[in-house]
């Protein structure tokens, strides 16, 4: 099976190194991300409000499904400090089948949920 369309990159970034892994956290122990990379040192430019605006960030790379880039897109603008948080999803169309299976089998969404039956 191939696995690679099944894959997504999304990206985001967050003011603070202390938002940027509580938004990493969160996604991973939802089951909505397999792993989530953050990396300091992004300069943003860009146009906010009629202004040219420029701010340090940190630069989340959520690797996820493509079932699950909805939900991680909803999650990040439940959890974001900002009005308008970035979410832009990437198809992966290449990789080591073995880390895209993992990629697979770690999110796990739609979550299974619990019965109430006995």
């Amino acid at each position: 099976m191939k696995l690679k369309n099944l894959c997504q990159i999304v990206l985001t970034t967050a003011p603070t190194e202390k938002e940027a892994g509580r938004l990493a956290s969160e996604l991973v122990r939802r089951h909505l991300a397999a792993c989530v990379n953050v990396v300091p040192g992004v300069q943003s430019v860009y146009r906010w409000q009629g202004r040219i605006e420029t701010a340090a960030e940190w630069l989340l790379v959520v690797k996820t499904t493509a079932r699950a880039s909805s939900a991680v897109c909803q999650a990040i603008a439940e959890l974001h400090s900002y009005d308008c948080p970035e979410c832009i999803t990437l198809d992966i169309i290449g990789g080591s089948e073995n880390y895209l299976a993992w990629l697979t089998g770690s999110v796990k969404f739609p979550a299974k949920e619990k019965s109430g039956k006995t």
